[in-house]
């Protein structure tokens, strides 16, 4: 069977119906892959540097005959363990896509091993690197947003999670990043995407909610444009900053119930070590009493405090934001409940 060579627009449309083997070494893997890829790497670490000096400081065909002399010595074991990956996956199908970094030797030479143990081969024309050009080019595009705003402990992200239920198209910028916003964001310590497949996976989430939904705006929830360690794209994030902002209206005890839910669980020492990251701004008298009330296990002061903080900056943030939006469109949505109706808030943007 010939193996299909397909470019990257027409594998992102059939991304879901075939299972995509990432043939690049474990390291450029880690460090990004097009979301859902699984390693299968031809080379590990070490030898693909050795191949890659070959090829710069003596000759591509003396590379080319080291690369061949380690594949050699794999060639059962790689096949084996595609085959358990696609087990662990409970994947019957014998259709399997293949990229490395440009779609060159290492998925060439991978692509006619898997041709010859007789599965369906696409190769990624471009490779990776194809990739990457495409998920860039994401962040050019225009798309309906409707951004949804408010202070600190409004739920908003539950907000989100509610709108997707309600088969809306939604994107979780604090999901995406592993990360929640603030100096409190990583207290689980989930480690953070690199900033490349941040990218990458946002760019596939665009992609797909814009061919599900093409005449829905999506709904996301307002960010700064540093998320932790990552950022959103400058492109998209200007889009953000542009369409129109739901300001949900949450009483301050309600949103104080809702960060001690979610922030009062964890370590007094994660906590303090948090609080004095924002010592700068929350000011030193306020931060001792801030700590102070921890130490004492008065979670609800101590809180109280920081909320009060987090909104004295978001009412700064929005007066700079104000100066430069004028004219944007901004809703703003009251509530005294503790869970927002969805349905409700749907009917209430589009009415």
């Amino acid at each position: 069977m010939p193996i299909n060579k397909i470019n990257i627009k027409d594998f992102v449309l059939k991304l879901d119906k075939t299972f995509l083997f990432d043939v690049r070494s474990p390291s450029e893997y880690n460090h990004a892959h097009i979301p859902g890829a699984k390693l299968l790497p031809i080379f590990s670490d070490d030898e693909r540097k050795i191949v890659g000096t070959l090829y710069k400081q003596e000759s591509r065909e003396k590379a080319i005959k080291i690369g061949l002399e380690f594949f050699g010595k794999k060639t059962v074991q790689l096949l084996e363990n595609a085959d358990s990956i696609l087990l662990q996956n409970t994947i019957e199908t014998k259709e399997i896509t293949i990229y490395c970094w440009r779609g060159g030797m290492r998925s060439s030479a991978m692509a006619w091993l898997f041709d010859l143990y007789g599965y369906k081969v696409n190769l990624i024309i471009g490779g990776y690197k194809s990739y990457r050009i495409w998920a860039l080019q994401q962040f050019e595009n225009e798309y309906q947003l409707n951004i949804i705003s408010g202070y600190t402990g409004s739920n908003k992200t539950g907000i989100i999670h509610e709108l997707k239920k309600q088969n809306e198209p939604v994107i979780d910028l604090e999901k995406l990043a592993e990360h929640k916003g603030s100096a409190f964001g990583n207290l689980d310590l989930v480690p953070q995407p690199s900033q490349e497949y941040f990218e990458n996976i946002l760019a596939l989430e665009l992609f797909k909610l814009n061919l599900s939904h093409p005449k829905k705006s999506i709904w996301i929830e307002d960010e700064s444009q540093r998320i932790g360690q990552v950022n959103i794209p400058t492109s998209f994030f200007k889009l953000m900053r542009s369409s129109p902002i739901l300001f949900i209206t949450v009483p301050f005890e309600l949103r104080l119930n809702h960060i001690i839910e979610g922030y009062g669980k964890f370590e007094k020492e994660k906590l303090i070590n948090a609080i004095i990251r924002i010592k700068k701004k929350l000011g030193g008298l306020e931060t001792k009493q801030a700590i102070n009330f921890l130490l004492e296990d008065d979670v609800k002061s101590c809180f109280s405090e920081l909320l009060k903080y987090y909104d004295k900056q978001y009412i700064k943030g929005r007066a700079k934001r104000d100066n430069i939006e004028d004219g944007i469109t901004q809703l703003f949505y009251k509530t005294t409940q503790a869970q927002l109706n969805a349905t409700d808030l749907i009917n209430y943007v589009r009415k």
